[in-house]
C-alpha cells in the first residue's frame, strides 16, 4: 500500500472517531441553550399583585350582597314627621262633660331603627324617637282657644314587616305592630291650667314603605305610620284652689312619614 493511501486511510478514521464527541458536545451546547432560553425571568423589585383588592365602605363588591334577607341587620337614621290627627276629644271640667276640642300641635324630628331579618321576607323593627307638642283646648266655656302645655313623647313601636323582594335593590313592605307611648317633661301653660298630667298610653300600629339598596351596604328608606293611640290629660288638682279640675280625652292617631339612610350589618 502507498503512503498517500495509507495516510487518507488514517485520516478519515481520525475523522469517523472525533465525530461522535463533536455531536455529543454540539448536543450538550444546544440543551444547554435551551435550559437557558426557557428559565423564568424574573423582574427585581416587583411582587404579585394580591388576589382581592381592597373594598371600601361605599363602594358595591366583588361578595356585596344585593337587597335584604335572612339574617341580615341594620340600623336606620331618619328625619320623621310625627301629625297628630286628634280625631275625637272629650272635656269634662268639675265632672261635667263640655264641647271642645283637644288640638295637638305636629312636628319634625330624628329617628333611630334597629332591624333583624329572621327569613327573607319577614323582619322585626323596634323605632326610638321623641318629640314635642303643644297642646290647646278650643270652643271651651266660649273661650275660641286656650293653652294647655306642652309634653314631649316617647313612642317606642315594635313592628313585623312583610318584605315582598327580598335579595332585590327596591324591596317594599307592609307591617303590622303596635306603640306604647310615654310622655314626659310635662309643662303647664299656666293661667287656667297650673298643672298638668299625661297618662300612659299605646295601641296599634301598621305601615308601609321601602328599601332601595344605594351602593354596598347603604340602602335608603321611606316609611308611613299609622298609630292608633288615645292621649288622656288632667289639668289642676281635683277639688284645688288653683283652678276647676279638667279631665280631656283625645284620639291622637299620629301619622309618622319618614326618610333615612340605612347600613346593613
Amino acid at each position: 500500500m502507498s503512503l498517500a493511501r495509507t495516510l487518507g486511510f488514517s485520516l478519515m478514521a481520525g475523522a469517523a472517531a472525533l465525530a461522535p464527541a463533536a455531536g455529543h458536545a454540539q448536543g450538550g451546547a444546544t440543551a444547554a441553550s435551551s435550559a437557558y432560553v426557557n428559565a423564568p425571568v424574573v423582574a427585581p423589585g416587583l411582587t404579585p399583585p394580591p388576589a382581592h383588592g381592597h373594598c371600601g365602605v361605599f363602594e358595591t363588591c366583588a361578595d356585596t350582597k344585593i337587597g335584604l334577607g335572612k339574617g341580615d341587620f341594620l340600623i336606620r337614621l331618619s328625619a320623621i314627621g310625627v301629625m297628630p290627627e286628634d280625631r275625637d276629644s272629650k272635656l269634662w271640667i268639675n265632672g261635667a262633660a263640655v264641647a271642645g276640642r283637644i288640638s295637638t300641635t305636629r312636628q319634625a324630628t330624628p329617628e333611630l331603627t334597629f332591624e333583624y331579618f329572621f327569613t327573607d321576607n319577614l323582619s322585626v323593627d323596634l323605632i326610638a324617637a321623641s318629640s314635642r307638642h303643644e297642646v290647646a283646648a278650643d270652643g271651651v266655656l266660649g273661650v275660641a282657644h286656650v293653652d294647655v302645655g306642652s309634653a314631649w313623647v316617647l313612642p317606642p313601636t315594635l313592628t313585623l314587616a312583610w318584605h315582598f323582594r327580598p335579595h332585590k335593590r327596591f324591596n317594599p313592605y307592609l307591617g303590622v305592630g303596635g306603640t306604647l307611648a310615654w310622655f314626659h317633661n310635662v309643662s303647664p301653660a299656666g293661667g287656667l291650667v297650673q298643672k298638668l298630667n299625661v297618662g300612659v298610653t299605646g295601641g296599634p300600629s301598621i305601615n308601609a314603605g321601602f328599601d332601595y339598596q344605594l351602593v354596598g351596604n347603604w340602602f335608603f328608606n321611606f316609611d308611613v305610620k299609622q298609630i292608633f293611640m288615645n292621649m288622656h290629660a288632667w289639668a289642676n288638682d281635683r277639688g284645688g284652689a288653683n283652678g276647676p279640675f279638667i279631665k280631656a280625652h283625645d284620639s291622637l292617631d299620629p301619622t309618622v312619614v319618614g326618610a333615612g339612610i340605612e347600613y346593613r350589618f
